[in-house]
């Protein structure tokens, strides 16, 4: 009778239907409910079934405004990092097509690109990574359910099929990696009926054409640079600065040579309304923010970029009692990703100051799936994460900003130290390397820690993936200065930094 009285009932109604779950004796379902197959969701899973736990998975993509729908993986996989790099490396090899001429190679004939079949190509590998995180899953015992999660408590997660179908399940944790998709402005007329955004430029089959881009985040960028790599009309519209959280400095650096490389781009401009013409084009009008006048065009495509929702509204968190930050409807989390109601957590792009990136979902799903098993009480660390955003040149960073540095630090506590170099491969090509750039932001005392290392240049994710772990064992601008460069590289040249901003003197590098 103890036990009996012990036991919870959970009463609930469904379609009018009422059922119960009961939990007499503390045991659940499974141990683990991750609601959200993306990159963050399924790592964690994956690790907590490989340390004995029983998971299950639900997922479930909503088709975007335009329709478009894909498998399991989350964005990067769907919408997002996979597809992007494929398609700025198909841009690379028009631009190393034309370089080839220079070294020797006969192109015959003009050089054009056939979108169909680059995106069929993207689209198979999509498939196929799909299909291997299925048999991931089902290989680690972990339970894939295709559907939509809703939280009923803190231990209760109510599962919605395509065709309807209730399903109720109970954890002992549950863990939210829900992601977050791209916003449509709402108060711009037309945008939403006539648009699309990153959820679909992959998975166009005819090419977009002349395309505008509104935005200036790095998703925004890199769209516009393949676009115009793969010899497509593209113009970015640009309401205050580019890349803003970024070094101001690099990201115009970036802009600068995307303008020089062809893409135009709107500056200063909010866009008013999207209309469709007689012949199918569409007419966006907009407003010059320093003119004030009103400006017109016609594109085939207008693709918007200006920022990601978090996906929480259909979670039922609020009743639940998790808390979000209103502005951002992001879920509040503390350092161990914990919400604000016991068992539940939240990790990835729905948290709250989290950065939006995979690797650092990835390894948040893992850490926390170790710390519920008992396993590590190690936490994850947010700071110093190395990204590189993808355009045409390509920008990779770690650490501080020179505008952050200064703001914590104090403009007289910090030095910078910088170089203009011009990649050996750009040389032969005759290709403009103006906007190669190294930036080292160091404390000025002591032994000048680093704070904050950015480059502009050709493999810009691999360069500062190297650097990124002596940035976290505490690298200084001594041991920069110690470390033999691999010759010749463009990496080599970030060895061999040594004039500051504070000199004056000329940071352009001369000679081998």
């Amino acid at each position: 009778m103890a036990a009996f009285c012990r036991g919870r009932y959970r009463w609930k109604r469904t379609n009018c239907i009422q059922f119960i779950t009961r939990n007499l004796t503390g045991t659940f379902d499974y141990d683990l409910v991750v609601i959200g197959g993306g990159s963050g969701g399924l790592a964690c899973s994956k690790e907590a079934a490989q340390l004995g736990q029983k998971v299950a998975v639900l997922d479930y993509v909503e088709p975007s405004v335009k329709g478009t729908k894909w498998g399991i993986g989350g964005t990067c996989v769907n919408v997002g990092c996979i597809p992007k790099k494929l398609m700025h490396q198909a841009a690379l090899l028009g631009t190393a097509l034309k370089d080839a001429q220079k070294y020797g190679w006969q192109v015959p004939g003009p050089i054009s690109h056939d979108w169909r079949t680059m995106a069929e190509a993207v689209q198979n590998h999509i498939r196929s990574l799909n299909w291997g995180h299925r048999v991931q899953l089902q290989d680690k015992k972990v339970t894939y359910l295709n559907m939509k999660g809703r939280l009923v408590d803190e231990h209760t997660v109510q599962g919605l099929s395509k065709t309807g179908k209730e399903t109720t399940l109970t954890a002992k944790n549950i863990v939210i990696a829900t992601g977050g998709r791209p916003k449509y402005p709402t108060h711009v007329p037309g945008a939403i009926e006539h648009s699309i955004t990153s959820d679909d430029i992959f998975w166009l089959k005819e090419s977009p054409g002349k395309t505008l881009v509104v935005g200036a985040s790095y998703v925004a960028l890199e769209c516009a640079g393949f676009l115009t790599g793969l010899g497509l009309d593209t113009t970015v519209m640009v309401r205050s600065v580019p890349l803003r959280g970024f070094d101001q400095q690099m990201a115009g650096l970036v802009t600068d040579y995307m303008e020089a490389y062809g893409t135009k781009f709107c500056w200063k401009s909010v866009p008013k309304r999207v209309a469709k013409l007689s012949c199918g084009k569409l007419q966006v009008t907009w407003t010059d923010r320093q003119t004030g006048q009103d400006q017109q065009d016609s594109f085939d495509s207008v693709l918007w970029a200006i920022g990601r929702a978090p996906e929480t509204k259909t979670l039922n968190l609020e009743k639940v009692g998790i808390k979000l930050n209103k502005e951002s409807g992001k879920i509040l989390v503390g350092a161990d990703e914990s919400t604000s109601v016991p068992n539940i957590y939240a990790f990835g792009d729905i948290g709250e100051g989290r950065p939006e990136l995979t690797p650092t979902a990835i390894k948040a799903g893992k850490l926390l799936a170790r710390r519920l098993t008992g396993q590590s009480s190690e936490l994850m660390n947010y700071d110093n994460v190395a990204t590189t955003v993808f355009t045409p040149l390509e920008y990779g960073c770690v650490g501080l900003s020179e505008e952050e540095a200064e703001s914590r630090h104090g403009k007289d506590s910090i030095e910078v130290y910088h170089a203009f170099y011009k990649p050996l491969e750009f040389t032969v090509a005759e290709r403009d390397g103006s906007h190669c750039y190294i930036k080292v932001v160091c404390e000025r005392g002591g032994d000048q820690r680093i704070l904050g290392l950015h480059f502009t240049g050709p493999n810009a994710g691999e360069v500062t993936q190297g650097f990124a772990m002596g940035f976290r064992c505490g690298a200084t601008m001594n041991h920069l200065k110690e470390t033999v460069g691999i010759h010749p590289t463009c990496a080599e040249e970030l060895t061999k930094v040594n004039i500051s901003k504070r000199s004056g003197l000329d940071p352009t590098v001369t000679g081998c």
